[in-house]
């Protein structure tokens, strides 16, 4: 999540001047209105990052509830079929009842790295992905505390997920996050599937060039923009993160490395969906919001359930 994108709204208010509340969002529909399918088109989406707490409260950024309900009302408004909830460390914030809705979890490494409780984790399928909190947690990629667990990556098949760029910690450490160190696991695990989270964002040539480096390393922009998207400018809805995932997206020359996410509930999925869709060239639309999670997160009852369909000339 990045928190750059906090202050730009904020910040939006100085550049352009005293602009009303109205204006703004007027400025910001032609990027978040919805690009309506023809009748025999189909787009499920697979949101891959997410956070399934349920705090009960209202998100102090995007000021979205915090609840399961609104959680399954935003995958239902945006055609989000099956999602990925990052958890907190250890089985923190587990919900059984995610899997009821196509939704799997990862499990989270914090301070202490508990090698046995993960395998528990993975051998019993609770948990079908891992996730690794660089910056907020002092530890490079490629610290021998998480060697065994790519390790057990490789035994169970699952993806490894970095957060990587800028935190919502001031306590965090930047260096830590720079997508560049997970260049040296992806070398030295080549069987193992890793995932940048953020397009590593500032750092966002940075992540698309280790994705396009190393066949086993993907990419996901999730929160690029925080907070409510219909009170941004167009031009800053452009700048900050259409034009980002636009040119890693052309950079990595290879569909198959991109796929959607919202780090929801810091934003909504709908809005970050629709600017999402900008940046992507229509035809690869099925590859990047619903092919490719199926292929990295294992997904294979999601495949065999929904069949997206996308006119490309349209």
């Amino acid at each position: 999540m990045v928190l750059k994108s906090f202050f730009f709204v904020a910040g939006a208010l100085l550049i352009t001047g005293c602009v009303s509340s109205a204006s703004k969002k007027t400025d910001s529909v032609k990027i978040l209105q919805r690009l309506e399918l023809d009748a025999d088109e189909s787009l499920p989406v697979i949101d891959v990052h997410t956070h399934t707490r349920f705090s009960g409260k209202p998100e102090i950024t995007s000021k979205i509830p915090d609840t399961f309900e609104q959680y399954l009302k935003e995958m239902k408004e945006a055609g989000v079929v099956g999602a990925v909830s990052h958890v907190g460390s250890g089985r923190q914030g587990f919900n059984a009842e995610l899997s009821k809705h196509h939704v799997i979890q990862c499990f989270g490494i914090g301070d202490q790295v508990d090698v046995s409780a993960v395998e528990k984790g993975l051998r019993s399928k609770d948990f079908r992905c891992i996730k690794i909190y660089l910056g907020y947690v002092h530890r490079f990629a490629h610290d021998k505390a998480y060697r065994p667990l790519y390790r057990l990556a490789e035994k169970y098949d699952v993806p490894v997920v970095f957060h990587t760029g800028d935190t919502y910690s001031a306590t965090a450490k930047l260096k830590y996050s720079d997508p560049l160190t997970i260049d040296e696991v992806a070398v030295d695990f080549p069987k193992v599937t890793f995932v940048i989270a953020h397009l590593g964002n500032p750092w966002t040539q940075v992540a698309a060039e280790v994705a396009y480096k190393n066949p086993n390393v993907y990419i996901e922009a999730s929160a690029l923009l925080i907070g409510d998207l219909a009170q941004i400018s167009e031009a800053g809805l452009e700048r900050y993160l259409v034009e980002p995932i636009r040119w890693a997206f052309g950079y990595m020359e290879d569909p198959s490395k991109f796929m959607y996410g919202t780090d929801w509930p810091l934003t909504g999925m709908k809005n970050y969906l629709e600017a999402y869709k900008k940046a992507i060239p229509r035809e690869h639309w099925c590859e990047v919001f619903f092919e490719n999670a199926v292929k990295v997160f294992r997904m294979k009852d999601l495949e065999g359930q929904y069949k997206c369909r996308i006119n490309a000339e349209k």
